[in-house]
Parts: structure tokens; sequence; C-alpha cells
């Protein structure tokens, strides 16, 4: 009986159709940039990458259903999420190793390159914002790990919302130094400049949707103390890193990048 109990349910995770659409999905982003900037065929391109983005979408949304509705607590959600954070870092700092080179290479020219329209203000404010948004993200996990539902929504309601400001802040930035000739292409800081800080604020939006998608879960019984818990750790883990993350962009896109 325990056998067959245990067969039944290692065929649960053994079947999904999920992953189909997510390894499709995944295949035509490159299609796409190919389609785009080779073939010359940019209505093309736009098609096959909705088709892409909607896929990736409706697949991981599928996923994650199956197993809140299906499966159970492995236990390596966490340490899954620490070592996708360490894959992280590499790409990280890869862009620091890029700007740190270039910053050496043209230091004789680098301060011709430095806007007068930067704001070393910015990132100041940029940055408390960050900081409080991870003391927010950490009330919302110990209220859901408290079984205090509403309390857990309302401070991840809060950290989105600090996160979105601090999205919106930074456009808003990077729309001003645009404006005033320092482009992504004007020159190596430029290129250095929005490289990190856009890298940067796509991991705030994927922080961000991934917090949508822990309401979601809180607002329909998703999560309780057996089920859930470890979504909400990594969500929450994810979060500190990116802040953590934003000390060392802003220190090197904005006080380094701007010394003369």
């Amino acid at each position: 009986m325990a056998q067959h109990e245990a067969h039944h349910h290692l065929g649960e995770h053994e079947y999904s159709y999920w992953p189909l659409p997510l390894g499709i999905a995944t295949l035509l982003l490159p299609v796409t940039f190919i389609s785009y900037f080779v073939w010359q065929k940019p209505l093309l391109a736009l098609i096959l990458g909705g088709v892409s983005v909607a896929l990736f979408i409706l697949s991981l949304a599928g996923w994650a259903y199956e197993f809140f509705k299906k499966g159970h607590e492995e236990g390596l959600g966490f340490p899954a999420m620490l070592f996708f954070i360490i894959s992280e870092v590499i790409i990280f700092g890869t862009m620091f190793a890029a700007f740190y080179m270039a910053r050496i290479a043209h230091a004789d020219q680098w301060p011709n390159w430095v806007p007068k329209e930067m704001n070393l203000i910015m990132p100041v404010i940029l940055t408390l914002i960050l900081w409080t948004s991870s003391a927010t993200a950490v009330v919302a996990e110990k209220a859901t790990h408290s079984g205090k539902k509403a309390l857990a929504v309302l401070f991840f309601l809060i950290t989105i919302a600090l996160g979105l400001l601090f999205t919106v802040l930074h456009i808003i930035e990077w729309s001003h130094l645009w404006h005033g000739g320092f482009t992504i292409s004007s020159n190596m800081y430029g290129t250095g400049f929005y490289a990190l800080t856009g890298i940067h604020t796509s991991h705030i939006i994927v922080g961000i949707l991934m917090q949508i998608v822990a309401i979601l879960l809180l607002l329909t019984n998703q999560i309780s103390h057996h089920k859930g818990q470890t979504y909400i750790r990594a969500t929450v883990l994810y979060w500190h890193f990116v802040d953590l993350m934003w000390l060392l962009v802003a220190s090197s896109a904005y006080l380094v990048g701007s010394l003369v």
C-alpha cells in the first residue's frame, strides 16, 4: 500500500506539460532577435516576441498553479534560490568587470564623458526607497509565517509600491540624462551606466512580479503553514539581494563613474 502511494506520488511530479511551452518560449526569444537584427523583419520579430512572452507567462503561471494544487513542499526552494542568486552575482560581476575595465582603459577621456546633468542626490533617494522596501518585505514575510494574511498582503503591496516608485524615478532620471545627450551610445560611460542600472531595474521588475504572485497566493488561500512558505522566503530573499546589489550598482554607476 505504501509502495503504491509512493509510486502514485512520484507520478504526479514526473508528468507536466508546462515545461514544453516554456521551452518553446525560450527558443522563440533568440529567433525574435535574429528576425529583427539579422533578417530585418520587425513585424515578424514583434509577432514572435509577443508569442514568446505570452507562452512564458502562461507556462510559468500554469506550472505554479499545478504545484500549488497538486504538489507539496520538497524543502529545496530556498537553497535553489540561493544557487540562483549565485548565478545572478556572476552576471552582475561580469557587468562590473566590464565597467571598471572601461573606466581604467579610458581614464584620460572619462572626465569629458561625465554629463553635467548627473545628479548624485537621486541615487541617495533611490537607496532610501529600497532600504525601506526591504523592511516592509521583512514585515510581510513575518506576517505570512504568523498566519496574518491581511497584514502580509498589505506590506507586500507597500513593498511593490516602493519598487514601482523606484522604477518610475529611475526612468525619469534616465530620460533627463538622455535628453541631455548622455545616451547608451554616446560613450563608454553611457554604455556602462545604462547597462548596470538597466539590468538592475529589470531585476526590480522581476521582484515586483514575484510579490504580485505571492499576494495572489495569499488571497486564494494557497499559502499555509505547510505550503507556500518556501516561495515567500525565496521572494523576500530575492528582494533583499536586489536591494543589496543596488548599493554596488549606485556606487559604481554614479559615484565612481562621475569621479574625475
